[in-house]
């Protein structure tokens, strides 16, 4: 009976659940090494994602294996998007992801203010647009302190759930001339020249993507330099 493949299996299931069943575990970059249940396994993790696992077992039997990641799965092992100084990771929400952005300290506080963060930290899927410190400081002076105030929550939360379209849609899913219906009820229209990507909001103004395909946990958010406004 050739017992190699199940032998690769077990060993696989061993290195995935090392920090469960391990005895010990020695850790230098993406290399690790663990020993369980009388089996050493020697795990590699490559910059495109696929680990390399090797073992032997106290009897001296020998295995090798090589596991590719699935689609997106590299980004959740660690290789995120750096958005303002912090990088963004797909097995944090929405709302950590952007908690972490010195660039948007302005947007989590209206998202606060709002009382959205619940919303944007449930399970979705979500697309949010989200517009930077600097998107924010474009509007007239004054705006965003008299937003954030609790008798402005409801136009608050009018703006925010305009930059917010159900669904998850990578900047490969947006197509020029494409209708967008928002969270809010309003439609933003898609506009796209090359790889550039372009939002038209309901008062005529424009937003250009800055950085696409910040992927969370429960969607994923475009960086925007201006803010959207709806026609109400």
């Amino acid at each position: 009976m050739n017992t190699k493949p199940l032998f690769a299996a077990l060993a696989l299931t061993l290195a995935c659940a090392a920090p469960v069943l391990a005895q010990t575990t020695k850790t230098e970059d993406e290399k690790t090494k663990t020993t369980a249940g009388g089996m050493t396994t020697k795990t590699k993790m490559a910059d495109d994602g696929k680990m390399k696992v090797k073992g032997k077992d106290k009897e001296g039997n020998r295995m090798k294996a090589t596991t590719k990641p699935r689609k997106g799965e590299m980004m959740a092992a660690g290789k995120g998007v750096l958005v303002g100084g912090a990088m963004m990771t797909p097995d944090k929400d929405i709302v950590d992801n952007a908690v972490g952005s010195a660039d948007h300290t302005t947007l989590v506080a209206a998202v606060k203010a709002a009382g959205l963060v619940e919303t944007l930290k449930s399970a979705g899927p979500f697309t949010v647009f989200a517009p930077t410190n600097a998107a924010f400081n474009k509007l007239p002076a004054g705006t965003v302190d008299k937003l954030v105030q609790p008798e402005m929550k409801d136009k608050l939360t009018t703006i925010l759930t305009y930059h917010v379209v159900p669904g998850r849609l990578t900047a490969a899913d947006l197509k020029d001339g494409q209708i967008l219906t928002t969270v809010e009820g309003e439609t933003l229209t898609v506009m796209k020249k090359g790889k550039s990507v372009m939002l038209k909001d309901a008062k005529g103004g424009m937003a250009t993507v800055t950085i696409p395909n910040v992927i969370s946990s429960n969607g994923v958010t475009h960086v925007i330099d201006t803010v959207l406004m709806p026609a109400k």
